[in-house]
């Protein structure tokens, strides 16, 4: 792979991930952090030096956007540091998930990208997992999933006092629980048709508090889901197909249930990446870098996504 320049925005736990990351691939990276105390946080962590002031003040004092950028702020800035990176220069844009706070946040992005001539991909790393790789090597050898099952709980008990700026808790599902929706969707097909339902309500996220649904996918595979965020749970999918039960959960693991047995057994993965750096990040990345960004949700594919994420969450249709 060639080398790289990568200007790296963000400097706080995600960003020195993805560091490590790039810095294991030979890239060349600059990093900008908004405080001195996150870019002196991210200094400590990494040897590196994260230039402090944020975007703003970099691109001011006539800083240079490199083709490709890496975006790991928090969800309430990713569309507007991606669009000014755009009007920047920058042509290639890993933006960390969901891309955006709001779907019309979203589409205004996607249509800066398209006229400046920018690819933006959404950072969905599970997508990149050893154990996904692994599990779709399995469902292609059998012609696909036959059906699909998945859980998005989130422990409610811990977010409630989680630090977040106004509105990230309130869109909670799009902002974090899509890591396994968006999994499940990638695994069995995009959906094209189902029903969803809706109850309760929690102080932190007034729209819902327990999600249950299903349909269909563009690749015929039947799609059930169910969350309850006021009880126990965890991640997690299920894929069916002809010969096994395929679980993945937690979603770095991959288990099998063969036809005519009840146990489930360890399916070997090659996961010595995602031990070494942040699950998924080390693939992702590579393939963001590489030339056709293989696998990788494209802010036009996220685009379409949205009003399905805001149907399952309960949110208004043009959220």
């Amino acid at each position: 792979m060639p080398t790289h320049d990568v200007l790296l925005v963000g400097s706080g736990p995600m960003a020195v991930d993805y560091w490590r990351v790039l810095n294991a691939l030979s890239a060349r990276v600059d990093v900008i952090g908004r405080s001195d105390a996150s870019a002196a946080t991210f200094a400590a962590a990494t040897g590196a030096t994260a230039r402090a002031g944020g975007l703003e003040r970099f691109l001011a004092d006539g800083g240079r956007v490199p083709e490709h950028a890496i975006v790991a702020v928090g969800i309430e800035q990713l569309a507007s540091v991606a669009g000014a990176l755009i009007d920047h220069g920058a042509k290639r844009i890993l933006l960390e998930k969901p891309g955006a706070l709001t779907g019309s946040e979203l589409s205004s992005l996607a249509a800066a990208a398209d006229a400046k001539g920018a690819r933006i991909f959404i950072a969905y790393n599970r997508r990149f997992h050893a154990s996904t790789l692994a599990a779709q090597a399995l469902i292609d050898q059998e012609g696909g999933a036959r059906s699909v099952a998945f859980e998005f709980t989130e422990w409610s008990h811990v977010i409630a006092g989680l630090p977040k700026a106004d509105g990230v808790k309130e869109r909670w599902l799009i902002g974090n629980s899509t890591h396994v929706i968006d999994l499940a969707f990638f695994l069995g097909g995009a959906p094209t048709e189902f029903s969803s339902f809706t109850a309760g309500a929690l102080d932190w996220h007034p729209a819902s508090a327990v999600f249950a649904g299903a349909g269909r996918t563009d690749r015929g595979a039947l799609f059930t889901y169910q969350a309850n965020w006021a009880s126990a749970g965890r991640w997690g999918v299920e894929v069916m197909l002809p010969s096994q039960r395929l679980i993945l959960r937690p979603l770095e693991t991959l288990q099998a249930i063969p036809l005519g047995k009840v146990a489930a057994v360890e399916v070997p993965i090659n996961d010595a990446f995602d031990k070494a750096f942040k699950p998924g990040l080390y693939r992702q990345t590579k393939a963001f870098l590489s030339a056709d960004a293989a696998g990788l949700c494209s802010i036009t594919e996220q685009v379409a996504r949205w009003p399905v994420y805001n149907r399952i969450a309960g949110y208004p249709t043009d959220a």
